[in-house]
Parts: C-alpha cells; structure tokens; sequence
C-alpha cells in the first residue's frame, strides 16, 4: 500500500458520496468517488472498494464480480439500500467481503472496513527476515538487530517497527501504522509519535526513522 489507505467509494448519489468522503477522509483515508460502474473500472488502483449495487450504468453485482477477478485481495463491501437475505448472499457469492445495509452509522462502517483491511492484509505472504539499512527484523522471532547489534523492542514497538519495514523508503500514514500495531485507523495520533520517539532512542539513531510532515514516518533505506 502507499502511504495512506485508499478507498474508491462507488455511489451514484452525489450527496451521500459527498458525506460519506468527507467522513472518510476526517478518518485519515484517502478516497476516490466513482458514480459509474465505467468511472470505478478505471478508476487508480486502491486498497478498499464500497460498493453501491444500485448504479446508473449497470448492475453493481456485475460491478463486484469483475473487481474481483482482477484481484484477489482487494477489499470489497457492498453499502446498499437492498437489505434482502437473497441480495447479501448474492453480493458475497460474487467476492464481496461484507454487506453494509443503509441506513448504517460510521462506527459500523468504520469497524467493518478495519476488519476487511485487517482480513486482506493477512492474506499477503510475510517474509520472515526484512533487512532495511543496518535494521534487521526477524518477523516470525519478533527480534530486531541494529548492524548487528540486538534491539530489545515492546510488543507495540515492534509492530510500529515492522508496519515500516514493509515498506521501506516509503512515507507510512498515521493511520496506516495504527491499523497493523492496534488494529484500528481511528484513534489518537500522539500514540504512534510516542512510540516512534521510543523506537528511535532503542534504535540508537533518530536518523532512521524520518517524520514526514503532514503524513507519518518513513524507514530509511541507507
């Protein structure tokens, strides 16, 4: 993933799309709105779709089916009026991933891509040794070495460590680091920049970690 989550959100109402983005992005996503099944086809690559089944251009079950014969692992939820047993089974026969019926309150919606995002996440194969730099991260040991020397983290500062080891050299979002380390993209931000002033000082350079104003952090690759 990039540095934030990106959601492409699917719905042909302007004013709904338009409350549900501004919600979504309040959260630290970033969000894409499509109002046709054409427009969603070629929308940018994304981690997350919601999917309204009722579209002007076509059905939205045909909308699902092919998003996911292009990928497996992208994250589908279906954000429907069609409340009817029938229509949520039809949706996750087609590769949904869940079913959100409308009238929702963002809690819910937001518990239900958090567990889809978790869900997606699982299923990309880890490896069990990231060398960044002079970091090494032994993921299945959950043990840490600086050039060579042993590092010893708490379980939290660990997973902050590893959510950018996965993506070195790359700006990791707030959010997207409070998802991997606490399993949740809502919540209080100075709890990842306390953990990340920890790690630096157990790090022995503070230069390994940078901030990026306005994003979150990034592993250095040198």
């Amino acid at each position: 993933m990039g540095a934030r989550v990106r959601i492409l959100l699917v719905e042909d109402d302007r004013r709904v799309a338009a409350a549900l983005s501004s919600a979504l992005t309040r959260r630290g996503y970033e969000v894409e709105h499509a109002a046709t099944v054409a427009a969603a086809l070629s929308a940018a690559p994304c981690d997350l779709v919601l999917l309204d089944l009722t579209l002007p251009d076509g059905d939205g079950t045909d909308l699902c089916r092919e998003l996911r014969r292009r990928s497996s692992q992208l994250g589908i939820i279906a954000v429907t009026a069609r409340g009817e047993e029938r229509d949520r089974v039809l949706g996750l026969r087609l590769g949904a991933d869940d079913y959100v019926v409308k009238p929702f309150s963002m809690t819910e919606l937001q518990a239900r891509i958090e567990a889809v995002l978790r869900r997606a996440a699982h299923t990309v194969p880890e490896r069990n040794l990231i060398e960044v730099g002079p970091v090494r991260v032994d993921v299945a040991a959950r043990t840490v070495t600086v050039a060579g020397r042993p590092v010893a983290l708490t379980r939290k500062e660990f997973d902050v460590l590893l959510s950018l080891a996965r993506q070195p050299g790359v700006a990791v979002a707030r959010e997207r680091i409070l998802l991997d380390a606490w399993g949740t993209t809502w919540g209080d931000g100075h709890t990842v920049e306390v953990h990340v002033g920890s790690l630096r000082g157990k790090l022995g350079d503070a230069r390994l970690v940078e901030t990026v104003r306005g994003v979150g952090y990034r592993l250095r690759c040198e």
